[in-house]
């Protein structure tokens, strides 16, 4: 491992290179360039991911960590790693502060993989809209995670309303189980579905996907039951035209699939890891149109994936922004006050 402190991106790139001489890594052998925008408290926790999903998928991951974009002085740290600690990857870790923070892609543009694919993710909860952040219009893929906004269910909303093809969210990966086990209860049935209940929490981004991927599927509008007896989609539960009943129901690590007329069969439903969600991503780097229909069904817009997979970069300064919406609030203040 290399560390640089209070360098520049140059100083980044010849170290990057040397390390890979010295490694003997080679750019023929990436598949993509990961670059993970994420927090400093969230580092270790993002970096865990990656080095799972590069044992699939080859990769120059790029963490970018923005820090104290108001402070007077710029400073750029970096950490190198080649094939060691994150595995069989080739590892930048740049932390930012200033208002370096808000033009990170000086940095790391020049450290992209030639001829590759970009995917960006953001490890936390990502710009409201992704064209004001530069790293998510460079990229090809771009991966949010709905779950870790404050409002779940509005976040998956502005995902639909901001979307472009291309993008995807964690909250759409986690019901890959769900969804092939619910798909394959109907390899020996013929059998119309008319109704259909989700049983999850209101606040469970995972639940409004699965309704609106039955939705867009079936040609139905299931019903959303909450309920708050788990901490995550509990149930889903299939009504045909021929009186049959499907329903399958989490529990722990195993769900019960009840079919009308059979026996209740116990089938593997467990919660993966996240960098096992982050690897399915990056197995496929084209617009998901499933996943384009179920998003838009759930936020009522229709053919999103009919939009242009460019995005145009638009300039947003955070801090300028903060300190309007401060002034705003202080005018308001003194108003009232007279």
């Amino acid at each position: 491992m290399i560390g640089l402190w209070d360098t520049t991106g140059n100083e980044v790139v010849k170290a990057l290179a040397a390390e890979r001489r010295s490694a003997g890594g080679v750019a023929s052998g990436m598949a993509l360039t990961l670059i993970v925008v994420v927090d400093e408290k969230r580092v270790r926790e993002a970096e865990a991911a990656a080095t799972i999903a590069a044992a699939a998928h080859p990769c120059r991951l790029l963490v970018v960590v923005r820090t104290d974009v108001e402070r007077e002085r710029n400073r750029l740290d970096a950490e190198i790693v080649v094939g060691g600690r994150l595995g069989p990857c080739e590892a930048v870790v740049t932390r930012m502060y200033g208002r370096l923070a808000l033009h990170a892609e000086s940095v790391v543009m020049p450290l992209l993989v030639p001829d590759v694919p970009v995917v960006t993710w953001w490890h936390g909860e990502p710009p409201a809209e992704i064209s004001t952040d530069f790293l998510g219009v460079v990229a090809d893929r771009r991966i949010t995670d709905s779950a870790q906004a404050a409002d779940p269910i509005e976040a998956l909303r502005q995902r639909a309303r901001d979307y472009a093809p291309g993008d995807t969210d964690l909250a759409w990966t986690r019901i890959t189980p769900w969804r092939t086990l619910v798909a394959g209860a109907f390899d020996t049935t013929q059998a119309r579905v008319t109704e259909a209940t989700v049983v999850a929490p209101p606040s469970d981004p995972t639940a409004a996907l699965m309704q609106g991927w039955l939705a867009a599927r079936l040609g139905i509008q299931p019903t959303w039951e909450h309920s708050d007896s788990s901490p995550r989609m509990r149930e889903v539960q299939l009504r045909c035209a021929n009186g049959d009943t499907l329903t399958l129901t989490r529990d722990d690590s195993v769900a019960t699939f009840r079919r009308t007329g059979q026996e209740d069969r116990q089938l593997p439903l467990v919660r993966r890891p996240l960098g096992d969600e982050l690897a399915e991503e990056l197995r496929r780097l084209d617009a998901d149109q499933v996943y384009a229909e179920a998003l838009g069904t759930a936020a009522g817009l229709t053919d999103l994936d009919q939009r242009p997979p460019q995005r145009v970069h638009v300039w947003k300064d955070p801090a300028t922004a903060q300190r309007a919406e401060a002034g705003v609030t202080a005018h308001v203040g003194t108003s009232a006050e007279h």
